[in-house]
C-alpha cells in the first residue's frame, strides 16, 4: 500500500495535465515523424515529457508526482504511435495515395492504438505487478519523476528537474540551430567519398552532419553502436565491393556503388532483419506463453471488490466492449479503403477481404501486442524488434493475400492486394507500436504508486492526441521535402528516405506481383544467423558482451550518411558515461546526458517541420537561403565539420559540470538507473 492521500483529494488524472500532455504530443510526434522518415530510427518520449512536466506543474499548487505521471503517459503514448509510418508513405510509393487522408490516416493509427491499449490491459497484472521483469525504461521514467517531485519539495526548490530542462532545452537550441545555419547554407549537411579500390570494385562512405543521429545513438547505446559498425563494415566493406565487381556499373564510383548498394545490399539486410526478428520471437516464445497464461489467471482477480486502489484496471467487460467496438470502424475503413476505382477488381472479393482483414488484425494483433509487452518489459521497449515483426507482418498479409486472392483477382487486382496488405500492416503496426510502450508506462505508473484505470485512461488519449497530429505532419513533410520513390512537385530537392517504408512496400509487391530476389534475402538470412550465433556466444561467454544483430542489419539497410553519425553518438555517449561514471555526482549526470540527447533529437526535428512549413509558406525549397547556394565558398563541409564537432565538444562538459554543481548545491542523488535505449523500429 502506497502513502498516497485518499482518493477523494488526490491529484492525478486533471485537466491541467492532459492539456499539457497534449501540447509536449504534438511537438514531440511531429519530431519522431520527421525522424523516423528521414532515418527510420525515433526516440523515447517518456523523460523528457517528465522533465518538460514538472518544470511547468511546480509552477501550480498541488502537483503531484501521480499528475507528472499522466503527462508523460499521454506524450508517450502518441510519441509510440508515430512508427506507424514505417508503412503509410508505402501507400504513396506505390501510387495507391497521393497525399495522406485525414480520416483514413487518423483511423489507422486510432483503431491500432486503441487495441494496442485494451490487449495489455489483461496482461498488467501478470507481466508488471507479479513479475521481475526488469523494463528498463519504465523504471528510469518511474526514477525521473521521484527525483523531480523530491526536488520541487526541497528548501530550495531547484533541484535535478530543472537541471534537466537546462540540458534538454539547450540540446534542443543547439540542434535546431545547426539546422538554420544548413538552411542559410553556411554549414553543408554532410560529406560522402567514393572510390574504386581495384577497377571493378566501387564503395564509399558518408556522413550526415546532423546533431539529430548523434543524438539517437547515444539514446540506442555502445552495444548497439558497436552492431551498427559491424553492419557497416559489411555492407560498405565487403558486400558492395564484392557485388559491384561481380556486376560491374558504368559510371563513376558514386553511381555503381550507390546502384549496387540499394538494388542488392539492401535485400540483403532486409533479410539479416527478418533473421534477428524471428530469432528474438524464437527466444522467447516459451517465456511469452508462460505470461500469457499467467495473465488469464490474474485477470480473474479484477472483479474482486477488495482489491487495493493500485491494482484497479478499466473493468473487464469494458476492455472487451471496447475492443469490439473497434471492429465496427476497423471494417469500414478497409471497405472504403477498396471502394474506389483503383479497386474496381476486387469488388468481388469485397466481403472476404473486409471480414478477412478484420479477423486477421483482431487475432494476430493480439498476439503481437503480447509479444511486444513482454519483450518490452524483458528487453526494453528500444530493443524490441518492432521493424522486425513489420517485416513479418506484411510478409504474412502479402502471403495469405497471394494465396486466397491472386487468383480470382486477376493480374488487374494485383496492385490493390499490395495496397491492401499495406493498409493491414499499418494497423498491426500501430497495435504492436502501442503495445511495445504501454506496458513500459503501467510499470512506472506502478512505482510512484499511480492508478491503473487513470493511466489507461491516459493512454487512450495519447492515442488520439497522436492520431490527429500525424496525418498533418506527413502531408507537411510530404508538401515540402517530398519522399523517394514518390512522384510529385516537393518544393525541396533532398525528399526524406522514408527507408522502412521503402522496404515494407518493395516485400509487399514482391510476395504479390512478383520480381523479388529472393536469392538476397536469402543471403541476408545466412548473414543474419551468424550475427545471432556471434552475439549469443559473446552473451554466454562473457556475461557483458552482446552484439545485436538487429542493428547490424539496419546498419546494411540504412544509408551510411545515416549510420555514421549515429554511430559517433553511441561512442560519445560511452566516453561520457565512463568518464562521469565513477564520479560521486555520475548518476544524476548520466540522466542529463540522457536529456540532452533527446533535446538534440526534438530541436533538430521541430526545426525541420518548421522549416516545412515555412517552404510551403514561401513556395520554395529553400526559404532561408538568403545568401546565395553557396556563401562559404565551397569551404561549407569543413565549416560544419568543424561547427558540429565544436559544438559536441563544448555541450558534453558543460552537463558534466551542471550536474556536479547540482550534486554540490543539494543533494539529489537516487538509486541508479538504466538510460533509456532507444532504438526504432
Amino acid at each position: 500500500m502506497d502513502d498516497a492521500p485518499a482518493p477523494k483529494t488526490r491529484v492525478e488524472l486533471t485537466a491541467r495535465g492532459l492539456i499539457l500532455g497534449f501540447a509536449i504530443t504534438v511537438v514531440f510526434t511531429a519530431a519522431n515523424v520527421y525522424a523516423g522518415l528521414k532515418v527510420a530510427l525515433t526516440f523515447s518520449t517518456s523523460i523528457p515529457a517528465a522533465v518538460i512536466s514538472m518544470a511547468v506543474l511546480r509552477s501550480f499548487k498541488g502537483h503531484t508526482i501521480w499528475e507528472n505521471n499522466i503527462v508523460q503517459t499521454v506524450a508517450s503514448a502518441a510519441g509510440t504511435l508515430s512508427s506507424v509510418i514505417f508503412v503509410l508513405p508505402g501507400l504513396l510509393m506505390i501510387g495507391w495515395w497521393s497525399g495522406f487522408p485525414f480520416w483514413s490516416s487518423f483511423g489507422i493509427c486510432a483503431i491500432g492504438g486503441v487495441l494496442g491499449v485494451m490487449y495489455t490491459i489483461p496482461l498488467r497484472r501478470a507481466l508488471v505487478t507479479r513479475s521481475d521483469l526488469p523494463y528498463p525504461e519504465g523504471v528510469a521514467a518511474a526514477e525521473v519523476l521521484k527525483v523531480g517531485m523530491a526536488s520541487s519539495l526541497a528548501a530550495d526548490a531547484a533541484g535535478e528537474g530543472r537541471e534537466g530542462l537546462l540540458a534538454l532545452t539547450a540540446g534542443a537550441l543547439t540542434s535546431a540551430g545547426v539546422v538554420i545555419l544548413s538552411a542559410l547554407k553556411l554549414f553543408s549537411d554532410g560529406v560522402s567519398v567514393f572510390f574504386r579500390p581495384f577497377p571493378t570494385a566501387a564503395t564509399g562512405l558518408g556522413a550526415s552532419f546532423s546533431l539529430l543521429l548523434v543524438g539517437i545513438g547515444q539514446l540506442m547505446g555502445i552495444a548497439v553502436g558497436s552492431a551498427m559498425a559491424v553492419g557497416l563494415l559489411i555492407a560498405w566493406g565487403v558486400a558492395t565491393p564484392l557485388l559491384s565487381a561481380a556486376h560491374p556499373v558504368a559510371g563513376d564510383a558514386a553511381h555503381a556503388a550507390l546502384s549496387v548498394w540499394k538494388g542488392q545490399v539492401r535485400l540483403i539486410g532486409a533479410g539479416t532483419i527478418a533473421a534477428a526478428a524471428l530469432w528474438t520471437l524464437g527466444k522467447l516464445a516459451i517465456p511469452v506463453w508462460t505470461g500469457l497464461m499467467s495473465a488469464i489467471a490474474a485477470s480473474r482477480r479484477s472483479l474482486d471488490p477488495e482489491l487495493e486502489r493500485s491494482e484497479h484496471d478499466l473493468p473487464i467487460w469494458i476492455v472487451g466492449l471496447i475492443s469490439l467496438a473497434c471492429l465496427v470502424p476497423m471494417a469500414w475503413l478497409l471497405h472504403a479503403f477498396l471502394d474506389v476505382p483503383a479497386g474496381a477488381p476486387l469488388r468481388s472479393l469485397m466481403a472476404p477481404l473486409v471480414v478477412g482483414g478484420v479477423v486477421y488484425i483482431a487475432v494476430v494483433g493480439f498476439l503481437v501486442a503480447a509479444v511486444c509487452g513482454y519483450m518490452a518489459g524483458l528487453i526494453g521497449s528500444s530493443n524490441s524488434p518492432v521493424s522486425g515483426l513489420a517485416i513479418l507482418g506484411v510478409l504474412g498479409a502479402a502471403a495469405a493475400l497471394a494465396l486466397l486472392a491472386k487468383a480470382t483477382a486477376g493480374p488487374a487486382g494485383q496492385h490493390a492486394l499490395v495496397a491492401f496488405s499495406l493498409l493491414v500492416t499499418s494497423i498491426l503496426v500501430a497495435v504492436a507500436t502501442v503495445a511495445n510502450d504501454n506496458l513500459q508506462d503501467l510499470k512506472t505508473g506502478q512505482l510512484v504508486g499511480a492508478t491503473p484505470w487513470r493511466q489507461q485512461l491516459a493512454l487512450l488519449a495519447g492515442v488520439f492526441a497522436g492520431a490527429l497530429v500525424i496525418p498533418w505532419t506527413c502531408n507537411l513533410l510530404l508538401k515540402s521535402n517530398g519522399f523517394v520513390g514518390v512522384p510529385g512537385h516537393a518544393l525541396s530537392d533532398t525528399p526524406l528516405q522514408a527507408p522502412q517504408a521503402t522496404l515494407i512496400s518493395t516485400l509487399a509487391r514482391g510476395v504479390i506481383e512478383g520480381g523479388l530476389d529472393w536469392r538476397l534475402i536469402g543471403m541476408g538470412l545466412a548473414v543474419g544467423a551468424v550475427l545471432v550465433a556471434i552475439d549469443e556466444t559473446l552473451r554466454r561467454t562473457t556475461g557483458r558482451l552482446s552484439l545485436p544483430p538487429l542493428g547490424a542489419a539496419l546498419a546494411m539497410y540504412l544509408p551510411s550518411d545515416v549510420i555514421v553519425p549515429v554511430i559517433l553518438g553511441a561512442l560519445i555517449g560511452w566516453a561520457y558515461e565512463r568518464w562521469t561514471g565513477a564520479k560521486s555526482w555520475g548518476q544524476p549526470a548520466k540522466r542529463l546526458g540522457v536529456l540532452l540527447a533527446s533535446g538534440l533529437v526534438v530541436g533538430e526535428s521541430m526545426m525541420a517541420v518548421l522549416l516545412a512549413g515555412l517552404s510551403i509558406a514561401e513556395g520554395k525549397g529553400d526559404p532561408l537561403a538568403l545568401l546565395g547556394s553557396d556563401p562559404t565558398g565551397g569551404r561549407g563541409v569543413w565549416i560544419g565539420a568543424l561547427g558540429c564537432g565544436v559544438v559536441l565538444a563544448t555541450l558534453y562538459p558543460w552537463i558534466g559540470r551542471l550536474a556536479r554543481r547540482g550534486a554540490e548545491r543539494s543533494d539529489f542523488h537516487i538509486r541508479a538507473f538504466k538510460p533509456n535505449r532507444e532504438q526504432t523500429p
